[in-house]
């Protein structure tokens, strides 16, 4: 069986923790912030774990 090619886009994006989690940056942190509070902006600058739902589907993109 061939070796799983990593998906480029998602190595660029999705790190991973010493314990095997893997960290994502929050969406919607790009432009508009005039209409956020500073509470929400201040939680989007922090970097946050990938879902258990969603790990499986992220690992197989990075070819683990």
């Amino acid at each position: 069986m061939p070796k799983v090619k990593t998906n480029r886009g998602a190595a660029k994006r999705i790190k991973t923790t010493s314990s095997g989690k893997l960290k994502r940056k929050k969406a919607f942190a790009g432009h508009k912030f005039t209409s956020k509070s500073t509470k929400r902006k201040r939680s989007l600058r922090q970097a946050t774990l990938v879902s258990k739902a969603e790990e499986k589907r992220m690992k197989n993109l990075l070819g683990k």
